[in-house]
């Protein structure tokens, strides 16, 4: 009788921690990442290999997370602090540091690992400069140094689609490079609505975030002036040949979407907006990588 009790507590216990573990990779933006891992896959070749799909997603996505986990690291007293963070399980010491240290580099160790071995050299190496570019330059230095740290550290962020379409061609070119340019100009739009929503609790922390250092109207302005950008870029796919005339009709449409959430931020008269902004941008950037997608299969295959 005891040692069914003992057995039913041990497992109750380690479901929490199981879940804790999985929560330090945070695995909604890792699965936003895998989506335009796989955009860039599709995109390089028309019916890409099942294995380099599958391992290809498996080692950036064991990559991805090990860095959201140094992520957690990194910040643990820094989220400690804000409301919005304070429940991780680092920032609430319901896991040790050592063992998340230890979760986080065999995450990373073995991501890295699968992609040498079952995918290709240049994808290991571009995902481990990913890897170190967002889990150390960004998080440990760039975060706290400048109010520019989105912008220098979202070169980190931006890789999905690279390494996808090396993933997939073991070869770099133009067109993964204006992908994860897209992601690069919709980065600075995206996490600044949310930092002006959040704002008093990144000042609270001492995070130089741009609505700290500059104040939220020169931030609104920014959100304003980086969609136009976001924008231009956009439409770079069309104006090389990369897409066609369905995709300049879709990203059309959703850059409409998006630059009305960008204005009522850089109007400043809807507290609401820049949340709401922030998460418009998540479903903004999957559909113009789905009309992308759309229009290049369109393309390939016409009726």
């Amino acid at each position: 009788m005891s040692e069914g009790v003992t057995m039913r507590a041990l497992a109750a216990g380690a479901a929490p921690r199981w879940r804790d573990l999985l929560s330090l990779c945070k695995p909604r933006v890792v699965a936003v990442m895998l989506v335009c891992s796989l955009v860039g896959m599709l995109l390089a070749r028309p019916l890409p290999s099942p294995g380099a799909v599958f391992f290809g997603l498996l080692g950036i996505a064991l990559a991805a997370g090990g860095a959201a986990a140094f992520n957690h690291v990194v910040d643990r007293r820094l989220d400690a602090l804000m409301l919005r963070t304070a429940s991780r399980p680092l920032a609430s010491r319901r896991l040790s540091t050592p063992l998340a240290l230890g979760w986080a580099t065999l995450l990373s160790v073995a991501g890295i690992a699968l992609l040498l071995w079952r995918v290709n050299a240049l994808t290991a190496w571009l995902t481990l400069s990913s890897l170190i570019g967002y889990a150390l330059v960004y998080t440990a230095f760039l975060k706290r140094a400048t109010p520019q740290n989105i912008v220098i550290g979202g070169v980190a962020g931006a890789a999905p689609p690279l390494l996808g379409w090396t993933a997939v061609s073991g070869q770099l070119g133009p067109e993964p490079l204006l992908l994860m340019l897209i992601i690069f100009a919709w980065t600075p739009p995206h996490f600044w609505a949310l930092a002006i929503h959040k704002r008093d609790e990144y000042a609270r922390a001492q995070v130089p975030m741009l609505p700290v250092t500059h104040g939220e109207a020169f931030t609104r302005l920014q959100v304003w002036l980086y969609g136009w950008l976001t924008v231009a870029v956009t439409l770079l796919p069309f104006v090389i040949g990369m897409s066609g005339a369905l995709y300049l009709v879709g990203v059309m449409i959703l850059n409409a979407r998006f630059m009305v959430w960008n204005w009522r931020v850089w109007r400043g008269r809807d507290q609401k907006a820049p949340l709401g902004a922030f998460w418009f941008s998540i479903r903004y950037l999957l559909g113009v990588f789905g009309v992308l997608l759309l229009d290049h299969y369109a393309m390939l295959w016409p009726t």
